[in-house]
């Protein structure tokens, strides 16, 4: 009743006020009448957010590269600057398949965050990077964002980044699935997002780590970064949580250019330390830069 009263109210104009307006002026206000509150906020603060760039290369160029599993990992060894030789050597490797392992050779680091589920941290980590006026990037999986539609549009209004973590999170990672499977754990996830909160997803991040040649190029065809990442720590188990010394000690002791951090947003710890290292690396001459 009360929707109805309010579209009453909203569009009762006499002929005089109704009478010099264009037609698409009169379908403005019976559109702003009738629209729910929540898709009025998605329409004004997250319109044509994001941008998934052209296909790479075609899906059946996708195909004609190797679907076997391709082992990786920062690893410990680093050049004098710090920057991980394994992330280097990855980077020149896959560059053309749109597949990022480390950024810039600039005082610069991207913060991302894997959401599998929520733990009651991501208010906490989206509160900090407010007041540190710090982007990040958030992947997603299909449960999270059907279940933390309200997170999903903070993170949009606020400035950050939502990237596709797959629909199943498949436990043996992409080159499992076939390629057509594979394009329905972007595509469905793809359309929700931008359903919801009016985000056009552009990165995505392998669940697990888990890729191949073939499943790089497949994620290119649909016109998607994959984002792998430079640093990385065990903080994924709530139930066994570093100490924010120990945590704090591995994120600053291994700082670098173009850093790609991945941080596990059900960590309580990542939400404890993460003002404290983000102040540090900025005293350090380090810039947090928006993942575009």
């Amino acid at each position: 009743m009360g929707a109805t009263v309010l579209f009453l109210s909203a569009c009762h104009h006499s002929a005089d006020e109704s009478k010099g307006q264009t037609k698409e002026q009169k379908e403005k206000i019976h559109r702003e009448a009738t629209e729910p509150d929540s898709q009025k906020e998605i329409s004004e603060n997250t319109k044509e957010q994001g941008h998934r760039e052209p296909p790479a290369l075609s899906l059946d160029e996708a195909l004609q590269y190797s679907n076997d599993v391709v082992t990786w990992g920062p690893g410990v060894q680093a050049g004098e600057d710090h920057r991980p030789l394994a992330c280097i050597a990855f980077q020149e490797k896959y560059h053309d398949l749109k597949a990022e392992f480390l950024k810039e050779n600039e005082k610069v680091i991207y913060l991302t965050f894997d959401e599998g589920y929520e733990n009651g941290y991501s208010g906490q980590i989206l509160d900090t990077l407010k007041e540190k006026g710090v982007s990040a990037v958030f992947f997603v999986t299909m449960p999270y964002a059907k279940e933390q539609n309200e997170l999903l549009r903070r993170m949009v209004s606020e400035g950050h980044v939502i990237g596709n973590h797959s629909v199943t999170h498949p436990k043996d990672g992409m080159p499992s699935l076939s390629a057509r499977q594979q394009l329905e754990e972007f595509e469905e996830l793809h359309k929700y997002v931008r359903e919801v909160c009016g985000f056009d997803m552009y990165l995505f991040r392998p669940p697990a780590g888990i890729f191949s040649e073939q499943s790089l190029a497949v994620t290119a065809s649909y016109g998607y970064r994959t984002v792998m990442w430079s640093f990385a720590y065990a903080d994924w188990d709530p139930e066994k949580q570093p100490s924010k010394e120990e945590a704090l000690a591995k994120m600053e002791g291994r700082l670098h250019n173009g850093a790609i951090y991945l941080l596990h947003a059900v960590s309580e710890t990542n939400a404890q330390v993460l003002g404290e290292f983000i102040d540090y690396a900025v005293s350090q001459g380090y810039t947090f830069k928006k993942y575009e």
